[in-house]
């Protein structure tokens, strides 16, 4: 009698374990194909975002290169400025210059008027003697 109650039982336990692993397979696939597909969802998710990424870094890479560029150009203006500004105030050094030796050339002429009266003077004491 105990055996004979036994194998009913083992056999219904034996069969309800094959189902347990047949319905664990099966969510197990389920699960597989949803991770494949979610797998390739990823992968275009991720090809997307990369493919935005190297636009905007290609955006901010024209956007630097376009104020190198007129960094550059100020640059460029600025020295052009500072020379121009240069010459005017080397123009403005060498009208002063001119005007402190037109002074002293007026001074020279001046000084040279009164050593010929001088002369004069000495020369007609010598004649006179």
């Amino acid at each position: 009698m105990r055996g004979g109650a036994r194998t009913p039982i083992l056999i219904g336990l034996a069969l309800v374990m094959v189902m347990g692993i047949a319905v664990y397979f099966r969510l197990w696939l389920i699960d597989y194909r949803i991770s494949s597909d979610e797998a390739e969802l990823l992968r275009r998710q991720f090809d997307l975002a990369n493919r935005e990424a190297m636009e905007e870094s290609a955006d901010w890479r024209l956007r630097y290169d376009e104020e190198v560029k007129r960094a550059s150009k100020c640059t460029e203006e600025l020295i052009e400025i500072k020379k121009s500004l240069k010459k005017v105030e080397d123009a403005a050094g060498i009208n002063k210059k001119l005007e402190i030796l037109q002074k002293e050339n007026m001074g020279l002429l001046v000084r040279v008027k009164s050593l010929k009266q001088e002369i004069e003077a000495e020369k007609s004491k010598c004649n006179a003697l």
